[in-house]
């Protein structure tokens, strides 16, 4: 157990075989979780059981939900793209998302994976990732480069993200080479750490040194979310060579900080850089297009005020109030459906 912001968080532990049998382990997280149900069960009378991912999570709160007798809500968020190219994976999900009593999805592309897998596009809600305004604002940039020792007279690209294959800091770090030409002084602030996917950490740090790019790239580790706004602000130009996204949060993160946006037009990418005046879209693997855009994107006057306005039209406050009012409907029909059993 933890406390997050006040929060009681409770982990759960479930038993998990590695290799061929991780398909068992959405059942066994739901008996892992069996437990702490029935405490919580008696703690308060839960009305509804809300899981994110189809799977391991989703299978086992369609489990939990059948066991009890309350409605269950999923939230599609990338990893289905994946397995659902996978037999196994695929029919889990489907059987985990028919039992839910709604599904949402972060973005139509995902929606569309639950379409193509057999389920209802009407019991598909789509509801984007919000940005916290209390943790991301744009805050003065030259105090933002101060305190990280920044000159003021040079253009820093960021990343920030899991430092794994996917998310493709090593594809920006290629892109070097041709900007240093025009912008000697450039630099790369790469923020984040070890992921579940993986940790790319040592082979990027060998990439910038092989390349002798040392002086142009700064890796900052992981940050804490409340203090990613000073190297955010202190940025000229967000970039992610993602090879998938669901809904990627940090780019209405950087938006808020007034940041535009250079990605890859893979996942629900065009879903949130979906005006050009908030950033640039390229495909994927197209190294010689991405080192274009950002050097173009470099080069490009851009309205901060109106990135940032984006932003704020897009908070967590607002798709809290959508999600809120889906739950109380989807329990208000459930109770009904009780008295009439």
């Amino acid at each position: 157990m933890e406390l997050q912001e006040n929060i009681e968080v409770l982990h759960p532990r479930f038993f998990s075989i590695p290799g061929f049998f991780k398909f068992l382990d959405g059942f066994f997280m739901a008996l892992g979780s069996l437990p702490v149900l029935w405490r919580l069960k008696r703690r308060f009378d839960f009305k509804i059981i809300d899981a994110h991912f189809a799977y391991p999570d989703g299978y086992a709160a369609s489990l939990l939900g059948r066991w009890f007798r309350v409605p269950v809500t999923i939230t599609l968020r990338g990893t289905e793209v994946r397995l659902s190219h996978r037999f196994l994976y695929r029919d889990l999900m489907r059987s985990a998302m028919i039992r839910a009593a709604k599904i949402f999805s972060v973005s139509d592309s995902l929606k569309q994976v639950a379409v193509a897998i057999g389920i209802q596009e009407s019991k598909i809600l789509v509801v984007g990732n919000g940005v916290d305004l209390d943790k991301f604002c744009c805050i003065d940039r030259s105090e933002a480069r101060k305190s990280l020792e920044i000159p003021e007279d040079i253009p820093i690209l960021i990343s920030v993200g899991g430092l794994c294959e996917r998310k493709g800091f090593h594809r920006v770090i290629a892109c070097l080479p041709d900007l240093i030409s025009t912008y000697p002084g450039i630099q790369f602030l790469i923020i984040g750490g070890a992921s579940a996917e993986g940790d790319w950490t040592e082979r990027l740090q060998q990439q910038v040194s092989e390349s002798g790019f040392e002086k142009n790239v700064r890796f900052l580790g992981v940050m804490p979310p409340d203090q990613l706004k000073i190297p955010l602000s202190a940025a000229d130009l967000f970039v992610l060579a993602t090879r998938n996204e669901g809904w990627a949060n940090v780019f209405l993160e950087a938006m808020a900080c007034g940041l535009p946006v250079v990605t890859t037009d893979v996942g629900g990418n065009a879903e949130v850089v979906c005006r050009s005046e908030l950033g640039k879209l390229v495909p994927f693997n197209d190294q010689q297009a991405l080192c274009q855009a950002i050097a173009n994107a470099l080069e490009v006057n851009w309205d901060r005020e109106k990135i940032i306005m984006y932003a704020h039209a897009n908070s967590w406050d607002q798709r809290v109030a959508v999600l809120v009012e889906e739950f109380v409907k989807i329990t208000c029909q459930s109770e009904l459906a009780e008295q009439y059993r």
